[in-house]
């Protein structure tokens, strides 16, 4: 992400989102040529690539490139990897994956953060003073709306949760796609196919792209290019096709944090308090939603587990006739001793 940010004032958003896909793809299938990977067969496994394509690869690195033009690199990756969220809510739906109390508790915490991130700070501020931006929220609701709408799109955050939820959906039809065709794959085919209309739109839409670009930007685009999508996607929808998607998913919580310090310490980005407190929500957020199968035993386990004492006490309280209820034990075995006489000729 910061590699990205680092190299957008040289370049164009959709030339950059390109260059992230079409070589990556290549990479990727030259290792699933290597590692001799059965390629796609039939019209089932290359309808569902073509949709990861759409999803993941055009819409997602699309909204991606144009959004982090817009707004900082540390900012932006936090919005993207607080996707888990979203796929949290998704794999619940369609493949019945289990969130539990201490999820749901992780996802309304997400939820107010990724407010605080991603809405402007005037119009956080001016919910208290009963107005958004220049528009009073008092008439009409459609004026609020579309200032909300036209506020967030400017900055830059309306686009990387668009991206956010792009990648969200890929993660899920990753899934299906994983059902016909090699997950290694279906990785390198759906970002060549997913790369393609982004240059093509880069073509038809954009000049100098390469112009400016020093060798020190070439060497960030190669870094960003192996790295963060050659490497990073063939290893997260390889595990993606095996394992929990919630749980995989929010794994990512690790990369804000580094994007932010990269970001702070290389490019000189600055968050304001809202955005901090934000950040904090999202993570923790994250992490209750990833650790949500041990803290949901945890809490069970506690909740079924009487207090020292209890028990005992129970077992020592005499009946009004003055028999011990730890008598009760014995009577299963003398009510066993009378059905064996009975039994017996």
């Amino acid at each position: 992400m910061v590699a990205m940010k680092g190299v957008m004032p040289q370049t164009t958003p959709l030339f950059l989102a390109g260059v992230r896909l079409l070589p990556a793809g290549v990479l990727v299938l030259a290792v699933a040529l290597w590692l001799d990977k059965p390629q796609p067969q039939g019209w089932r496994a290359w309808l569902g690539i073509t949709l990861f394509a759409l999803v993941d690869g055009t819409l997602f690195q699309g909204f991606l490139a144009e959004g982090l033009a817009r707004t900082g690199a540390g900012l932006g990756s936090v919005m993207i990897d607080s996707q888990p969220l979203a796929v949290a809510l998704l794999a619940l739906w369609i493949f019945g994956e289990q969130i539990g109390l201490w999820g749901w508790v992780g996802l309304a915490v997400g939820i107010l953060g990724i407010s605080l991130i991603g809405l402007p700070p005037e119009w956080i501020l001016g919910l208290v003073q009963g107005h958004v931006g220049n528009v009073a929220c008092e008439v009409p609701i459609a004026a609020c709306v579309l200032s909300i709408t036209a506020s967030i799109f400017q900055n830059g955050q309306g686009l990387m949760l668009l991206a956010a939820l792009s990648m969200a959906a890929g993660t899920i039809i990753s899934r299906f796609v994983s059902r016909h065709t090699d997950p290694i794959v279906a990785t390198g085919w759906h970002m060549i196919l997913g790369g393609i209309p982004l240059a093509m739109l880069s073509a038809q839409t954009e000049v100098g792209q390469w112009v400016n670009l020093s060798l020190r930007d070439w060497t960030a685009l190669s870094y960003s290019t192996i790295f963060g999508s050659a490497i990073a996607y063939g290893l997260f929808f390889y595990f993606a096709a095996k394992g929990s998607l919630t749980s995989l998913s929010s794994l990512t919580f690790l990369t804000p944090v580094f994007a932010l310090l990269f970001g702070h310490l290389l490019l000189n980005e600055v968050l304001n308090p809202l955005q901090w407190v934000g950040v904090g929500l999202t993570l923790v957020s994250i992490y209750l939603i990833n650790q949500r199968e041990q803290l949901n035993a945890r809490s069970s386990a506690s909740s079924s587990t009487l207090p020292d004492g209890i028990l005992d006490s129970l077992c020592n309280e005499s009946e009004p006739n003055g028999s011990s209820i730890s008598n009760i034990s014995s009577v299963p075995a003398s009510v066993e001793a009378v059905q064996v006489e009975i039994l017996e000729p």
